[in-house]
């Protein structure tokens, strides 16, 4: 048995596993993310309730949390199209930002969704 399936057994809830506790095991286990979502992957295991609002709220009636603002703080704007790789932006890179000024990563994603940028790749594979 891999080292991460227990754990990773161990932390889902209604069957899948939330986007916050594989990285709170990748923590615990020194793995990586990604090590964490290749091995969840292997183990049929889905990912819920990502951090960013992309999917995994199927139990709240809908796939994800993201919504369009009508407005965005010119600085965010600003380091968002910086950090933006044509017209994606990494799952990483939103969270750096969001941690950067103090927002929630929620937010972050919307604002990244509203100026029509699509977010890939996920630190867990996902996408």
């Amino acid at each position: 048995m891999n080292d991460l399936e227990t754990p990773l057994r161990e932390s889902l809830r209604d069957g899948r596993l939330p986007c916050a506790l594989a990285f709170h095991v990748a923590k615990e286990t020194g793995a990586s993310p990604a090590e964490v979502g290749a091995e969840a992957n292997r183990l049929e295991i889905r990912i819920s309730l990502c951090h960013l609002g992309l999917f995994g709220y199927q139990a709240f009636g809908q796939k994800g949390l993201l919504q369009r603002f009508e407005e965005i703080p010119e600085e965010l704007t600003v380091a968002l199209k910086a950090a933006a790789e044509g017209e994606t932006i990494p799952c990483a890179i939103l969270w750096q930002v969001a941690e950067e000024r103090g927002l929630p990563r929620l937010a972050v994603a919307c604002a990244a969704e509203t100026l029509g940028l699509r977010v890939t790749p996920c630190q867990l594979g996902c996408f």
